[in-house]
């Protein structure tokens, strides 16, 4: 029989604790819930906020790209037909990353807490880590918020995303077959402030929906020396600090339209639901890169582009 240890009883204890929760919220709660708000008559469902929430929290940290996912779901599923209602899908799209927000900070806290203590004097590597993070951090906030309308008006579309699905999966094929990928290299504790800038700015690159911010900063971040478990721990963090930024500025902007359009309790189920799934999500994406390939995520972001294309060419979309 296969002995389970405390650690590992308390973090299952967990995440069944979280997905009670999630269950009696769900069946208690209306769709339209917000006092005080006239609600749109094309709401969206407790079941589409749902999957919505498993599409954001699965695809996040995969170089597969979520907001190219959550684009194909808003499709799929018919939601935003009318104007304010697109406006409000739109912004929810980017602000449910918060689940994925705080997934990050509950498996990382204590790289958080050593950065906070680098803050406070009392952690060198701290210091370090969180000075490398603030210069990968600007480049894309510099060039996000110059490019946000562009981004939103142009290239939140599915042809958009499916080229860069495919584009994406032949870099991660090409990457693979010269054998880039390696276990040696650079902790994460020794990566500089510059060499931090230059996977920064290759961040910018993920504003492209489809292009996937994990997978342009995790080759950005080997292509500079770190360890490949390196690379994944700092596209983790600076995706903390970066759907952070992104999230708070959109909802500073249009999180009043999701709230009229949508109320309160049922994007908040999914954002609980794109917790619970980030979670599942990064800790397959670290077991899986210790004894795998990279290359399926190649193989599948060309496959479910080819898909894309095929259905937007028959007029599907």
């Amino acid at each position: 029989m296969k002995t389970v240890l405390p650690r590992q009883k308390n973090k299952h204890r967990t995440l069944c604790t979280l997905f009670v929760l999630f269950g009696f919220l769900a069946l208690s709660v209306d769709p339209a819930f917000g006092v005080g708000h006239q609600i749109s008559s094309e709401t969206l469902s407790i079941w589409e906020a749902v999957i919505f929430g498993i599409v954001e929290g699965l695809t996040e940290f995969l170089p597969i790209s979520s907001t190219g996912h959550l684009l194909a779901t808003k499709e799929i599923l018919n939601v935003g037909q009318t104007e304010l209602t697109e406006t409000a899908i739109d912004s929810y799209i980017v602000s449910i990353q918060i689940g994925a927000i705080f997934a990050v900070a509950f498996l990382y806290r204590q790289r958080l807490m050593q950065m906070i203590l680098g803050i406070r004097g009392k952690s060198a590597e701290g210091k370090q880590m969180l000075s490398s993070l603030i210069a990968a951090f600007i480049p894309t906030a510099v060039i996000g918020l110059a490019a946000a309308d562009f981004v939103k008006d142009k290239l939140y579309a599915l042809w958009p995303v499916a080229v860069a699905w495919i584009a994406g999966g032949i870099c991660i094929l090409v990457v693979e077959r010269r054998d880039a990928i390696s276990t040696s290299g650079k902790k994460l504790e020794e990566l500089t402030p510059q060499r931090a800038l230059l996977i920064g700015l290759v961040q910018a690159l993920a504003l492209w929906p489809g292009v996937s911010r994990s997978l342009v900063t995790i080759l950005a971040a080997l292509f500079v020396g770190l360890t490949l478990k390196a690379a994944v721990e700092f596209s983790f963090l600076l995706g903390f600090i970066t759907l952070s930024a992104a999230t708070i500025f959109e909802l500073g902007t249009d999180g009043q339209t999701v709230i009229d359009s949508f109320g309160y309790a049922t994007p908040l189920i999914g954002l609980c639901v794109a917790f619970i799934a980030a979670v599942l999500s990064v800790r397959f994406m670290v077991d899986w890169l210790e004894k795998k390939s990279f290359a399926v995520f190649g193989y599948y972001r060309i496959a479910v582009g080819i898909i894309a294309v095929t259905l937007l060419s028959a007029g599907y979309f």
